[in-house]
């Protein structure tokens, strides 16, 4: 279970569930305590999210609100979810960094930062990543990496 504080009225309370299939995320939005919006997301293997419960949490804010106060909670989920995975994300781009270090050739290099970038839950690569040339590997997880910042 996971809460998000919108403000000092709202927060938004996600958990998960095992379904038959797969799991769901629910998300309830509350308002000085009370339960005022539900929303779910059902998935069978596994989220594409930059954080977890940001399908449901938005989705939720957005059944409630309209416009420019929509925008507002919508901007404040962001920020919240991202706060905790941020410095995950920066300690692996870090790590993967390292590699440019520990390594000399440019397909040790690679092969490090893949292995790195692989422990993002989450992150998936091409069936043919393997087999691009190690320029075309180099760029694509630098740009990665330095998303991570």
């Amino acid at each position: 279970m996971r809460i998000f504080t919108l403000s000092k009225n709202y927060s938004v309370v996600c958990n998960s569930e095992k379904t038959k299939y797969g799991f769901r995320h629910l998300a309830s939005l509350m308002n000085n305590g009370q339960e005022i919006c539900k929303n779910k997301a059902c998935y069978y293997n596994r989220t594409w999210e930059s954080f977890e419960y940001q399908s449901v949490l938005r989705g939720v804010i957005a059944k409630h609100f309209e416009g420019k106060e929509k925008e507002k909670y919508l901007k404040i989920a962001d920020q919240e979810g991202l706060k905790e995975s941020g410095g995950f994300l920066k300690t692996v781009g870090m790590i993967a960094k390292i590699g440019d270090v520990l390594c000399e050739k440019k397909e040790e290099k690679n092969t490090w930062k893949k292995r790195m970038m692989a422990t993002v839950p989450g992150i998936n690569f091409p069936e043919n990543f393997d087999s691009l040339p190690e320029e075309e590997k180099a760029r694509r997880l630098d740009g990665a990496i330095k998303f991570l910042g």
